[in-house]
């Protein structure tokens, strides 16, 4: 289930749906290896930033095995299974709320 797609370009996330903040209640619900939102982001300074290479990164949110969640990305391209299975973990805490909105107790199960 894919509650809301998202694309951040610059400073700005451009919404391709109606995102609802990521709860705990909502993660639990969810069965393990649910991929929840996607999306495309800049890799530079006004987006993830992970490489400085200028292009374009796929990110993919997954939730894990015992309620807890992470946000992988790779060059686009790739399927998101394989960004998931593959990707670079985000860790940086304004970029996971840029991209997956959600309350303290969700983001405390974020998987570092």
């Amino acid at each position: 289930m894919i509650y809301g797609l998202f694309i951040l370009t610059g400073e700005d996330i451009k919404q391709g749906g109606e995102m609802e903040v990521l709860t705990l209640e909502k993660l639990k619900a969810m069965k393990p290896g649910t991929l929840f939102a996607s999306g495309y982001a800049t890799d530079g300074p006004g987006g993830l930033n992970m490489s400085r290479s200028g292009k374009k990164l796929r990110w993919v949110a997954v939730r894990g095995g015992i309620w807890d969640w992470a946000i992988y990305c790779h060059f686009k391209g790739h399927p998101d299974k394989w960004i998931c299975d593959h990707g670079d973990k985000v860790t940086f805490e304004s970029h996971i709320k840029k991209l997956v909105p959600c309350d303290d107790e969700a983001y405390k199960m974020y998987r570092w």
